[in-house]
C-alpha cells in the first residue's frame, strides 16, 4: 500500500516538472519569435523616438496674470523667462525647439508635433513692447487678465469679438485687420445688379404707351415685375444688415 503511494506522488512531481520545462519551451520560443520579427537595432530605434523629454515643471509664487497680445486671441504670461502661452483652451510652451501644450499652466506638459498656427502671428519683440508699453509705435494701456477669467471666458470673448470692442486691444488707434476685411465682403454681394434691373424696365414701356393705347392692360401688368424686384432687393439688404 505503501509503494503505491509512493508511486503516484512520484509520478506527480515528474508531471510538475514536465510542465515546467514545457513552459520555459514555450517562453524561449515566443521570445525567439519576437526577436525575430522585431530585431534590437528596430526596437531600440523605436524606443528612442518615443521617449521625447518633457520640460521642467514653473513653479509659481502666485496664479500668473495674463494679458492679450493686440491683434489676436493669443494670451501671454509676460512676467516669466519662458514664453507660456494660452490658445483656444491650450496652454503652449516651447523648449528646446519642440513645443509642449496642457490643459494647465503648471503641469501637464505634453510633446506637440509641430509648431501651433497662433505663433506666426505673434511678434518676436513683444517682451519690449509689453516693458515700453508700446505696440507698432502707439501707447499701449494693457490691462492685467487673471488666468481663471481667461480659461473660462476666452471662447465667448473671441466669438464676439470682444478685445477689438475694447478700445482695440488697448492701443489706440490700432485698426483690427480682420474686421475691415469682413465688413468689405459682406458689402459687395448683388448690391449693384439689381439697380439696373430696375432702371431698363420703365424705359422699355414708355414708347409702347405713346403707340398703342389698347396695350396699357398688359404694360400695367409689366409694371409689376419691377415692384417685386424692389421688394426682393429690399430683402438682400436686410440681409446684409
Amino acid at each position: 500500500m505503501y509503494s503505491i503511494r509512493e508511486d503516484v506522488r512520484l509520478q506527480g512531481e515528474l508531471r510538475k516538472e514536465e510542465y515546467r520545462e514545457m513552459k520555459k519551451l514555450l517562453l524561449r520560443t515566443m521570445l525567439s519569435a519576437l526577436l525575430f520579427l522585431f530585431p534590437v537595432p528596430a526596437m531600440a530605434g523605436v524606443d528612442v523616438g518615443v521617449s521625447i523629454s518633457l520640460p521642467p515643471l514653473i513653479v509659481f509664487s502666485a496664479p500668473p496674470a495674463m494679458i492679450v497680445i493686440p491683434g489676436t486671441y493669443v494670451y501671454v504670461v509676460p512676467d516669466t523667462d519662458v514664453d507660456i502661452f494660452f490658445y483656444d483652451g491650450w496652454w503652449w510652451r516651447p523648449w528646446e525647439g519642440r513645443w509642449y501644450r496642457s490643459r494647465h499652466y503648471d503641469s501637464g506638459w505634453g510633446y506637440y508635433q509641430r509648431v501651433p498656427s497662433f505663433y506666426s502671428g505673434i511678434p518676436r519683440n513683444w517682451r519690449n513692447n509689453y516693458r515700453e508699453r508700446r505696440w507698432e509705435g502707439r501707447p499701449w494701456n494693457f490691462q492685467p487678465i487673471p488666468h481663471q477669467q481667461v480659461e473660462r471666458n476666452w471662447s465667448s470673448w473671441k466669438k464676439n469679438r470682444h478685445w477689438e470692442k475694447q478700445q482695440t486691444w488697448g492701443v489706440q488707434g490700432l485698426k483690427p485687420r480682420t474686421r475691415s476685411k469682413q465688413s468689405s465682403h459682406e458689402v459687395q454681394p448683388k448690391s449693384q445688379a439689381r439697380p439696373q434691373h430696375r432702371e431698363t424696365a420703365p424705359r422699355q414701356s414708355k414708347p409702347a404707351q405713346a403707340k398703342h393705347g389698347k396695350g396699357q392692360g398688359k404694360l400695367d401688368k409689366g409694371k409689376g415685375k419691377p415692384d417685386r424686384g424692389e421688394g426682393d432687393g429690399s430683402g438682400g439688404h436686410k440681409d446684409r444688415r
